[in-house]
This record gives structure tokens, sequence and C-alpha cells, in this order.
């Protein structure tokens, strides 16, 4: 079992620590390289923060536009780097968006075309054995590595976080949580701290900031690190701690009951995210650490999600269920206060963080770096064509998987298994109001046969 030391991450997992000599070098700042190469690179390659979100809409953070929440700790991160408007989750859904963002590839090509779950004859994935982990890749420019919150790409050997490259995980294996407090899932505790099974107190928003302020007061100055911090909120069961539901109601006494949980639920995650941005400031880390926070997927409208103007929301091929927020600071790189509108999926952010950080990806991956984007300077955007899919069981899927093709400013997709394509023009009709499915035949014809063949590849990739 891995450790927290003032030192940094020191993990025990087979695939990167392959023996105590190893560890020590770990513990002395000193793996892949001397202490001086990487001090020496500090100048140019930063610590990387990823925060990531749980089915946070795209406007529900106020500097999108929320205009009955309040978020300032992410609004600040905002006004201090970029905001996108046109960033991209890979998958409506959980798991395979973050398959996508640990792997650089689509989530079908690496056994994750839908949520893993506790029941076998429910769960929609199985995380390739060979496939190849961002932690693993950064690694090789020296760069320890922890996961603090929420995992969800499986309960059991080989697919743990210390067993695919993380030095240390402080969090929970599953999908949701049934309750905040008690962190059960179908009556599994799936909290862990690296192997050993653990039964902390607290709301898990909570736990999980204070574990992430943990690892970051713990870093040693000078060894980079990698910290992929995710949270299981705004995620349903919507559970606010009381005193954020007061505060809301304190100030929109007019508030809908429902919108006014998620609204404290998602200020109390900002509050967290403060805290956390606060412990990096402390630790003298901000000027040398890039911070990217988004979300896995649009937000879920049963419960209250506001996805801004567009479409639908969460387990949906719909703009709503796609586009999230993203936002990326780092100081003195990324100019304060800009926007963009360059066109980003999750899958990009393991190539730009693995260039950020020098490393060398020597494996066949979908996403493209736009570091250079992030960093002003001019980057035109990839010609390629944008896949989503996402495979269910239950009624309306019954196994099945719905699909979608962005190609320039067209859209093609289907919205249940089975059903005729829809056909959009992003440009004319964000908003996907006129389906020109009937008036386009000629584009639905060019466009499913693309489809098809990015369907035939993830054929080839076993997801049971």
């Amino acid at each position: 079992m891995g450790t927290l030391t003032r030192k940094g991450f020191i993990g025990k997992s087979a695939h990167v620590i392959a023996s105590g000599a190893l560890a020590a070098a770990l513990h002395e700042g000193r793996a892949q390289g001397s202490a001086s190469s990487i001090q020496d690179s500090k100048s140019q390659h930063p610590n990387i923060l990823m925060i990531l979100a749980d089915d946070l809409g795209w406007g529900d953070l106020s500097c999108y536009g929320a205009p009955d929440l309040k978020t300032p700790h992410l609004d600040r991160l905002a006004a201090e780097g970029v905001r996108f408007e046109n960033f991209y989750a890979n998958c409506p859904v959980c798991s395979p968006t973050r398959a996508a963002l640990l792997t650089g590839r689509y989530p079908e090509m690496v056994g994750v075309p839908g949520v893993i779950r506790t029941h076998a004859n429910n769960s929609w994935g199985r995380l390739a054995p060979d496939a190849k982990l961002l932690p693993a890749i950064l690694q090789s420019a020296g760069y320890t590595s922890a996961i603090v919150g929420k995992w969800h790409l499986g309960l059991e050997t080989p697919s743990l976080p210390n067993e695919r490259g993380f030095d240390f995980f402080h969090g929970f294996l599953g999908d949701m949580m049934d309750d905040y407090y008690t962190h059960l899932r179908h009556g599994n505790n799936y909290m862990r701290l690296n192997g050993e099974t653990i039964d902390p107190k607290g709301h898990a928003t909570d736990l999980f900031t204070e574990w992430a302020c943990e690892c970051l007061r713990a870093q040693k100055r000078g060894k980079p690190f990698f910290l992929y911090l995710a949270y299981n909120a705004p995620h349903d069961p919507i559970q606010p701690p009381q005193e954020w539901l007061d505060r809301v109601r304190r100030r929109a006494p007019q508030m809908d009951e429902r919108r006014a949980k998620l609204a404290a639920f998602i200020e109390h995650m900002d509050d967290g995210i403060g805290k956390v941005l606060a412990a990096l400031k402390e630790a003298g880390l901000e000027k040398d650490t890039l911070v990217v926070f988004t979300s896995d997927n649009g937000g879920l409208v049963s419960a209250g999600a506001n996805n801004g103007p567009w479409r639908a929301g969460k387990g949906t091929m719909y703009e709503g269920g796609l586009r999230v927020p993203m936002i990326a600071r780092w100081p003195g790189r990324i100019a304060a206060g800009t926007r963009s509108e360059r066109i980003a999926l999750t899958m990009d952010l393991f190539p730009t963080f693995a260039e950020a950080a020098g490393a060398t990806v020597r494996h066949e991956i979908d996403g493209r770096s736009f570091l250079p984007a992030l960093l002003g300077q001019t980057q035109p955007e990839p010609e390629r064509d944008l896949f989503f899919g996402r495979r269910e069981g239950g009624k309306g899927f019954d196994g099945g998987t719905i699909e979608c093709i962005r190609r320039g400013d067209w859209k093609l997709l289907r919205s249940r298994p089975g059903a005729p394509f829809e056909l959009y023009n992003l440009k004319e009709d964000p908003y996907e109001k006129t389906d020109l499915a009937q008036t386009h035949p000629e584009k639905v014809r060019e466009l499913s046969a693309a489809l098809e063949a990015q369907l035939r590849r993830y054929a080839a990739v076993p997801w049971k």
C-alpha cells in the first residue's frame, strides 16, 4: 500500500513502482531523471491539477451565465485564465468520458462504451488491460501522480487506480453514491486509501476537498506532479449540506426547491474548489501549476440542471448532453480573462497535458493537443470528424447504442437505438430545433457512412 508523505505521492503500483530502489528515487524526487533536471524543467513544465465535476451543466456556473447561483471561486479561475465556449465531453455519461480523459482515446477504443457499474448484468464497459493511462506517460517526464475522488473505471484488479499508473489514490472506486454521508453504493463501501478499504466520516465533497489539500501541502518543491481531483458532485442524489441549502433559501426564497438544492450543491463544490486553489497558493505552487476544470457530461435536466441554451442534457446526443464548461489557468502563460471558441474534447486534454509536461506519447491516440492555442499562439483547428456514443441497458436501450458524428457545422445523430437519423446544421441552428434529414438526404448518406466506419473500429475492441 502506498502512502502520502511530505515528499510527495509515493504509491506501490505494479505498473509504476517496480522496486524499493525506484520508490526511494521517487521519494528523493529523482525518478526518471535527476533532481536538478526536474528542477530545471519547472520553468517550462508545469504541475497539473485536473478538476472534474460530475454532471455539471454548461450553464450552471455564474461565469457561464447562471443567474441564480454563485460560484465565485470558479469565476475567479476563469477571470485569471481562459474560458472555453465549445468544449465537449467525449460522452454524455460518466465512465466513457473519464476513460477518454485518461487515455486520449475514444472511450470505445479502450473498452468503455458505457457506464461501469456494480452489477455485471448492468455494466457496459471494461477498461482495456493494455490501455496506456496519462499518469504512466507523465511519469516518463518525472511526474508523480495522484487521484482524489471518483475513479469509476473499474472495481477490481486489474482496473484499480494504483494498478493503472497512479502513485496515490484516496477516493471512491464506484459510480454514484447512494448517500453523500454514508458513501455506500448498493450497500458496498467503495472508499479506498490506495488498496485499503476505509470508512471516513463526512460529506464526500468535503472529504475530497480535504484530501486534495493534503496532497498539495505534501508536495516537494521542484518535483512536478499531476493531481486528478474528481468530485462526485453535483451528481444525484442532490444532497447539499443543510447550511448551504439554508444560504440559498435565505438569498432566494422564491426559488423552486429542486433548483435550490442543486444550486446549493454546486455552490458547496465551488467552495471546496476554492479551498483547493488556496492550498495550491499557500504551498507556493500556484504560478507553476496548470489548472483545468471541466465536467464529465452535461447536467441532468430532471435534477434541475441548467445546460444554457443547448438542447436537452445528460445522457443524450444533443448539445446539452455533450457541451460542458471548461476553464484553464496557468499564470503568466495563459492570458487572463480570455475566451476561446475553439472546439475541443475531453480526450484532447491527454496530449495537451503530455505536451505541457514534456512527455512523449509513443502510441496511437485520438486526441489532439491544443496547448499552443491555450498559450495564445495561432493554432488551426484540426480537420477531423468528431464521434460520440453511448451503450446502455434498461428500457429504451436494451444493450444498444446511440451515436453521433460532427463534421464541420453538420451533426448527425440517433436519439435512441435504431431510431432514424437526425441532421442539424449547428452554424445555422445551434439549438437543434430543425431536423434536416429529410431535406438533405445526401448529407445523411455521407455522414452515416463515416459513422459506420467508426463503429466498425469500435467493434474490434472487447468491452465485456
